[in-house]
């Protein structure tokens, strides 16, 4: 990998991410997604921005980053070729919870960061990305996970679910979880809502985009029920 380019960062235009939040990947994809090859961007973050590099290495990006603090790296995307990747500002709910680690430790942030790639990002995985959402969605049911269930669902269906899928993964909570946790704890939970949403749109003919754009509208970063991020007081 040639880095000639580092010698020219400081000219980059800088993002700083830090008071992005929840919008922080989806906003550094969306710009570099209509960048030039031969331009570059310098990305501000609290925390060594792992989740974006895999994505701008498809979109023709190297990268360099560079600690400043314990609270300020800078990653500097140069683009030497112009790729693009299907819908990849399209996939909703980015692993913004990552950011969290960073905050209790550095160095445990960057362990995970590592450890979502591997699992997300595999080259060639033997299991599809629909697939894995469903089972991390049964897993999250499983052990009471419900925000971060309703966060995969949202996944799925960007992936392609079926409502008839959905139909049976849900009779499946109501078997393995039991009749009364699934009416008191599923139920009532913004999981069972979305679920229901998309049953109900699609049910109106809705099409899946115009589903897709309701469901993350509705159970997206700005709902507090399935946000992953700092709540502000």
């Amino acid at each position: 990998m040639s880095k000639e380019w580092i010698d020219k960062k400081e000219l980059f235009e800088v993002v700083d991410a830090r008071g992005l939040a929840g919008n922080f990947l989806s906003t550094i994809l969306a710009k570099a997604e209509v960048m030039a090859a031969g331009s570059g961007v310098c990305v501000v973050q609290v925390f060594d921005p792992f989740p974006l590099y895999n994505t701008m290495a498809d979109l023709g990006f190297e990268h360099h980053t560079e600690k400043i603090s314990d609270n300020e790296y800078r990653t500097y995307f140069y683009r030497t070729e112009e790729k693009k990747i299907d819908n990849v500002m399209n996939v909703p709910l980015h692993p913004a919870a990552l950011a969290n680690y960073g905050k209790t430790d550095k160095a445990l942030g960057k362990i995970m960061s590592h450890f979502w790639q591997l699992v997300w990002k595999k080259e060639e995985p033997a299991i599809d990305q629909k697939t894995k959402y469903l089972l991390s969605l049964a897993n999250a049911v499983g052990s009471g996970r419900l925000r971060q269930a309703t966060r995969e669902l949202v996944k799925a269906y960007f992936e392609g679910v079926t409502v008839a899928e959905l139909d049976e993964l849900f009779s499946l909570f109501v078997w393995n979880q039991g009749a009364g946790n699934f009416a008191s704890e599923i139920g009532p939970s913004p999981l069972f809502a979305s679920y229901q949403l998309i049953k109900r749109l699609e049910n109106e003919g809705k099409s899946r985009d115009e589903v897709l754009a309701e469901l993350v509208k509705k159970y997206g970063e700005k709902n507090p029920d399935v946000s992953v991020l700092e709540q502000k007081q």
